[in-house]
């Protein structure tokens, strides 16, 4: 996939993204505050330079987010609605601070935040992943891993990502990962469903938005749900935290589900089923593992209360993730939503 990037002044460059019907094009325009666009090269994402990015929101206008950060490469790609609108350069922890591998969800926002554990150092734009420090920011990008466990994105950047992420947005940081892939799967939620009950799906998302992206206590809280096939238990959690677990009944329960994050779109009318977004990823592999289908939730079934608790919570944007690993403090840690993953098999 080629990038449009646009040489700016000394350490304020951006990348234009432009295509259409499969065709690069041109764009020409004058930023605000900006020197006006010089010549414009094509670039490979892979090519982009520390502090370089490109940002496409009209792609994807609306939609649950999802981010992969890329330690190998170095690389922060931003979805919506299933659709890459965004990649940026980043730098991840430095050795003896790497940044842990896993799946996260944004527990906190900050735009002007300060860190407790480095002398009040600045992180603007903080998306904090972890309460013990671990956090999407704005900082310094030498062009390899170098911080103390965050993941540091170019200044402008993160503005532009902090305008688009809410409390629970998914962030999985891997060796490796899958696009995004539609998935529909005939039931409401870890369980078949009748006829009636596909109705019910559709009134019930009817209503229903994507969490705020600013903080309200008077807004409802992210609901995520964890399946464990170690434990062979569904853990539902609000905000964050667990609210409500059981068991889960696995079909085949020796062969392994796999690591997948799977995002809550909408009812799809035609295949009369819930429609989500599915990432697959890997703590090491950049390649090489299956891409997650329909066949994994399948594989699952939730007892009575937990699907109730499910039902009743369901959003657009609401995040089920599966994992081989068990769901004890080594790889969730305290009330934080984390999948920890590195050092995994």
């Amino acid at each position: 996939m080629s990038e449009r990037s646009t040489p700016l002044v000394p350490q304020r460059r951006r990348v234009l993204q432009v295509a259409a019907l499969g065709t690069l094009a041109l764009a020409a325009a004058t930023l605000p505050g900006w020197h006006s666009l010089a010549q414009v090269a094509v670039r490979e994402i892979h090519d982009l330079r520390p502090g370089e990015f490109t940002w496409h929101p009209e792609r994807s206008p609306d939609g649950p987010v999802a981010i992969v950060v890329s330690v190998p490469d170095q690389r922060v790609h931003v979805y919506r609605n299933g659709i890459r609108i965004a990649v940026s350069t980043c730098s991840t922890g430095k050795p003896g601070h790497e940044t842990p591998t896993g799946v996260f969800t944004v527990l906190q926002k900050d735009r002007d935040h300060r860190s407790s554990t480095y002398g009040g150092a600045p992180m603007p734009n903080m998306n904090r992943l972890t309460w013990d420090g671990v956090a999407l920011h704005a900082g310094n990008l030498p062009g390899y891993p170098a911080s103390h466990g965050c993941v540091r994105l170019p200044t402008e950047f993160s503005a532009l990502l902090f305008s688009i992420t809410h409390v629970g947005t998914p962030v999985i940081i891997a060796g490796g990962h899958t696009d995004p892939a539609e998935v529909v799967h005939p039931g409401l939620v870890l369980s078949e469903y009748a006829e009636h009950e596909f109705q019910d799906a559709v009134a019930g998302l009817a209503n229903r938005t994507l969490p705020a992206h600013v903080t309200d206590a008077a807004a409802e809280p992210p609901t995520s749900v964890l399946v464990s096939g170690a434990d062979r238990r569904i853990f539902v959690l609000e905000g964050g935290r667990i609210i409500v677990e059981g068991a889960a009944t696995i079909d085949r329960p020796e062969v392994p589900l796999g690591s997948h994050v799977f995002i809550l779109v909408d009812t799809h009318d035609t295949a009369r089923g819930m429609a989500w977004h599915a990432i697959g990823h890997h703590p090491q592999q950049a390649s090489g593992f299956p891409q997650p289908d329909d066949a994994v939730i399948r594989r699952v079934k939730a007892d009575a209360h937990v699907r109730e608790a499910m039902r009743v919570r369901m959003h657009p944007g609401m995040v089920l993730l599966t994992t081989d690993l068990p769901a004890h403090a080594e790889t969730r840690t305290g009330t934080d939503f984390v999948i920890m993953t590195q050092g995994e098999a």
